[in-house]
C-alpha cells in the first residue's frame, strides 16, 4: 500500500470516528504536516500519522514535534501502519495504533485523549485558518461569508421561501455550534 492510499484510509477512518472536519497533508507554522487531522465536538482533535515502512516510522521520532510533544497537534494521536509493522509497546507515550488489515482499519491501541497543549492548539488554529484562506482565494471574488450564506440568496430568488428539500441554515445539524456538555 502506498502512503497516499494509507492517508485516504486515515481520512475515511477519521470520518467514521465522528470527526466532522477532516484535513489531510496541510502544514502548520511549526512545520508539522499531519497526514490526516480531524476535529470532533468541543474542538477535540485527532491526528493520524501514516507510515508505510519501519524506517519511516523510526525516522518520525526525530521530528521536532515528536522530540518535544508539547509542540505537536492533536488531542489524540495515532500511527496508522500495515498490520504488524509496529508493536504497541514501541509507540511514544500516549500514542494509539491503527492497523490496516484486509478487513479494514483496526484500533490496536487507543490514544490518550488529552495530549494537546495550548501551543498545539495555536498550531491547529493556524492550520485551520490557513486552510480557510486557501478556500477563500479559490472562491474570489466572492467572500467566505457570501459563500456560506448561499441559502439566503436562494430565499431571495424564490420570493421568500427556500426551494423544496433545502433546510434553513438555523436548522442545519452542526455539532461544532452545539454547547459543550
Amino acid at each position: 500500500m502506498t502512503h497516499a492510499q494509507l492517508v485516504q484510509k486515515a481520512v475515511a477512518w477519521l470520518r467514521s470516528y465522528r470527526c466532522g472536519v477532516v484535513l489531510s497533508e496541510q502544514a502548520c507554522t511549526s512545520g508539522e504536516v499531519p497526514d490526516a487531522i480531524g476535529w470532533k465536538r468541543a474542538c477535540h482533535s485527532v491526528v493520524v500519522e501514516c507510515k508505510v515502512s519501519r524506517a519511516d516510522y523510526l525516522c518520525d521520532h526525530n521530528k521536532p514535534w515528536r522530540v518535544n510533544p508539547k509542540t505537536g497537534v492533536g488531542c489524540e494521536r495515532f500511527y496508522m501502519v500495515a498490520a504488524g509493522l509496529v508493536k504497541p509497546e514501541e509507540l511514544p507515550d500516549g500514542w494509539g495504533l491503527l492497523e490496516y488489515q484486509k478487513r479494514g482499519v483496526v484500533m490496536t491501541k487507543p490514544s490518550a485523549k488529552d495530549m494537546r497543549t495550548a501551543t498545539g492548539f495555536r498550531y491547529e488554529m493556524n492550520l485551520l485558518l490557513a486552510s480557510v484562506r486557501r478556500v477563500e482565494v479559490r472562491i474570489e471574488p466572492q467572500s467566505i461569508t457570501d459563500f456560506l450564506q448561499w441559502k439566503n440568496r436562494m430565499v431571495e430568488y424564490n420570493r421568500g421561501t427556500l426551494p423544496e428539500g433545502i433546510v434553513p441554515a438555523e436548522e442545519e445539524s452542526n455539532l461544532f455550534l452545539d454547547r459543550e456538555v
